[in-house]
């Protein structure tokens, strides 16, 4: 392997998938959201920079080729892993993350039983926005998150209404309230809203996948 910039770049998207989730074990809430989503953020940027260096200086490689997809998964299973656990198990949240996760695991599999033949199958660019939808998606459920805990602890019990009235009267912080909804439910709406339509993008991409795939799964017969 070369170590060059792209190839650089895909390694430390690589190692910082687990670092979204170390956050959580060694920083105090929120410090932790914004953290893992300050990585998440920055690791998804490396996503585009690196193909693109790697294009645009000729630096394209098999190491690349393999990782890239490999850096990608790691990243969205792993935010979206802790995303699910620290919003309360969300039911709305957590039917589209299953059917992102099973699509991941099915086409990996698909990968692994094409050996060789894998290469010719090429990512679509339905395939891209489906990476860009998904990420996007985590960093805006990771800010909702985060939003969650700053203002549960700033309402000391009391409803997003009657936290916008304290607010009215001066006996609560304006800058965590946003009108008579909190902050943290804007967020998590538009972050579920985001990530229904990257669930979308993953189904019919994976089912392109398949549906490609399947010439080289079918049994060879003789004569």
């Amino acid at each position: 392997m070369r170590w060059n910039v792209p190839n650089i770049l895909t390694m430390i998207r690589l190692l910082a998938a687990p670092g979204v989730a170390v956050m959580f074990l060694y920083f105090h809430r929120p410090w932790a959201d914004w953290f893992a989503l300050t990585l998440f953020i920055l690791a998804a940027v490396t996503d585009w920079f690196d193909g693109y260096l790697a294009r645009l200086w000729k630096q394209e490689s098999r190491f690349g080729a393999a990782m890239d997809p490999i850096a990608d998964k790691a990243m969205v299973v792993i935010a979206l892993v802790v995303i699910t656990g620290y919003s309360g198990m969300n039911p709305w949240l957590i039917l589209p993350v299953t059917v992102i996760l099973f699509r991941e695991v099915f086409v990996s599999g698909l990968r692994e039983s094409l050996g060789a033949e894998a290469g010719k199958l090429k990512v679509t660019g339905l395939a891209k926005w489906k990476t860009t939808a998904q990420m996007v998606a985590i960093a805006v459920l990771f800010l909702g998150t985060g939003l969650e805990y700053v203002e549960g602890i700033a309402r000391r019990g009391m409803t997003a209404s009657q936290y916008a009235e304290a607010v009215t009267a001066g006996l609560a912080d304006p800058v965590r309230s946003c009108g008579t909804r909190g902050c943290s439910s804007l967020a998590t709406w538009l972050g579920l809203a985001l990530i229904w339509i990257a669930a979308g993008l993953t189904l019919v991409t994976g089912w392109d996948y398949f549906r490609k795939a399947m010439p080289y799964l079918r049994d060879r017969t003789d004569g």
